[in-house]
């Protein structure tokens, strides 16, 4: 499968999980109806994010700009393979 190069498909791409996620959430808080589960659900989808900001952007702008993110797959074996300094 080719990379999606075109601006409007990408940005309908996004749109699109965003989507899907707003469902998956709304069905799971529908079933279950209890305010503590949706900020729990909230604050777990923030971390989630978070770290998926840290381990491609983060690592890449102020780390170590020679790496270049793959896939999580990719930065687990970076992490692995990577000896970090330490700050005795």
């Amino acid at each position: 499968m080719a990379d999606l190069k075109s601006p409007t498909l990408i940005y309908l791409k996004g749109v699109l999980f965003l989507v899907l996620g707003l469902i998956a959430a709304g069905m799971l808080l529908a079933m279950v109806g209890n305010l503590q589960i949706a900020l729990l659900l909230g604050i777990a989808i923030w971390a989630f994010c978070r770290a998926y900001y840290f381990a491609f952007y983060v690592i890449q702008h102020y780390v170590d700009p020679r790496y270049k993110f793959a896939g999580l797959g990719a930065f687990l074996v970076y992490l692995w393979t990577k000896r970090l300094p330490r700050s005795d």
